[in-house]
């Protein structure tokens, strides 16, 4: 099964630039979107659903233009939900849940801390909500995680570490919250092919980040570790242009 996660900073933006050619060579099972910054009203019908591909969509509920999340997917999940189980983390449209056979799978943009404390402490509480809505599912079948984490984990993960110690995406309570996540069983996977340094997920607009490679590396797929035996492969496609982010990819083997 493959799957992709890409946060695409605008749909309407993306599909006018090399998405659809990106969609038909990546032949994927799933994709995942992140910051798909639309309402239905504002795609048309043709653009929501691909040749061979079914989709879901969770749209943010508290402003027009601003996060929301979409799946597209060749093999129908055996149920699926949206947003996180406590009242306070639902309506930005940031998760869409996927049931399958062998797994539950996440899709999920998680918040940006940076426009303040109370932004942050917000980001904080909904990787903890985010938590133990896992473990609650994992009781019952191992659990995929993909999507825009927000935050980079180690040094190696960002250009520039020094430089953005107290900076939100890389402070030490967030980084933190990602050793927790993998100290309850969590396996980042593309640390499992990948130990060196220098590869990135996302690049500022700014200072020619993307064409210096001074980026950071905020999008992960995890998963459980019951599931850790099944990963074929786990990578970054850095060349893929379109977003301030680029596409991230899971491959498991049944």
């Amino acid at each position: 099964m493959k799957i992709y996660s890409w946060n695409v900073n605008g749909y309407r933006a993306v599909i006018k630039k090399n998405f659809y050619e990106w969609m038909e060579g990546a032949d994927a099972d799933v994709v995942m979107l992140q910051e798909t910054k639309a309402h239905p009203e504002q795609i048309p019908a043709k653009h929501r659903d691909h040749d061979g591909y079914s989709s879901l969509w969770n749209w943010s509920k508290v402003k027009k233009g601003y996060s929301g999340t979409a799946c597209f997917f060749r093999q129908e999940p055996l149920s699926h939900s949206f947003g996180l189980p406590e009242d306070k983390y639902q309506g930005e449209g940031r998760v869409v849940m996927m049931e399958y056979e062998q797994f539950y799978l996440f899709n999920i943009y998680f918040p940006n801390g940076q426009m303040n404390d109370e932004r942050l402490e917000y980001k904080m509480g909904f990787y903890d909500c985010f938590l133990d809505h896992a473990q609650e599912l994992r009781k019952t079948k191992p659990v995929v995680v993909g999507g825009d984490f927000n935050t980079a984990h180690t040094e190696i993960d960002l250009k520039n570490p020094k430089a953005n110690s107290e900076r939100s995406g890389f402070l030490p309570m967030e980084r933190q919250w990602i050793d927790k996540f993998i100290e309850h069983g969590y396996v980042d996977t593309f640390r499992m092919f990948e130990k060196e340094g220098g590869h990135y997920s996302w690049w500022t607009y700014r200072f020619n980040a993307r064409k210096n490679n001074a980026g950071w590396r905020i999008d992960y797929f995890f998963v459980s570790e019951e599931l850790k035996k099944n990963v074929k492969n786990a990578w970054i496609e850095s060349e893929v242009m379109g977003s301030d982010h680029c596409p991230v990819g899971l491959e498991l083997e049944f």
